[in-house]
């Protein structure tokens, strides 16, 4: 199971070495895991989608940040972290696009449970409104600081 690819992997997940234990790394070669592994060395790079870093360097904590401050201040926050952050790191841009495209999509949402509290089926969808990003934002943070490539279950991708 651990040489399948990946289906929801970004296209430029560079090949090399990276940790897959506390000692081990083993190499990736851009589609999917090899049987070849090596001792843990402390120059190795971060780790491809679904593993986690080694450590919880400035990608992860910014990443991590863009879905927490789209949690509390809607499209704002990620949207400042996107344009800031977009050229420096893939993780970072890639999160930050995620949360800016789900928060988009939440006040889309809004929009749409407004218009339709004239024909009461707003008032069924308020609830899911205002609960569900709160708790996807929470568990996109959580997997943005373990270093995970998340993507939203329900999303519209307006920035890549």
């Amino acid at each position: 199971m651990d040489s399948e690819p990946f289906p929801d992997q970004p296209p430029s997940v560079a090949p090399g070495w990276y940790p897959t234990g506390p000692n081990e790394q083993r190499y990736w070669d851009g589609f999917m895991w090899t049987e070849h592994r090596a001792p843990l060395h402390t120059n190795t790079m971060s780790a491809p989608p679904g593993m986690s870093y080694a450590n919880s360097g400035p990608d992860t904590s910014m990443a991590m940040l863009s879905h927490l401050l789209g949690v509390f201040t809607g499209f704002l926050g990620p949207l400042v972290i996107y344009l800031v952050k977009k050229d420096d790191d893939q993780f970072t841009r890639h999160h930050a696009a995620e949360a800016l495209n789900f928060q988009l999509t939440v006040l889309i949402g809004w929009i749409a449970t407004i218009i339709l509290f004239f024909v009461i089926i707003g008032f069924l969808l308020l609830p899911v409104i205002i609960i569900a990003p709160f708790v996807l934002g929470i568990i996109a943070t959580v997997r943005a600081n373990r270093g995970e490539w998340y993507k939203y279950p329900i999303n519209i991708r307006f920035v890549s």
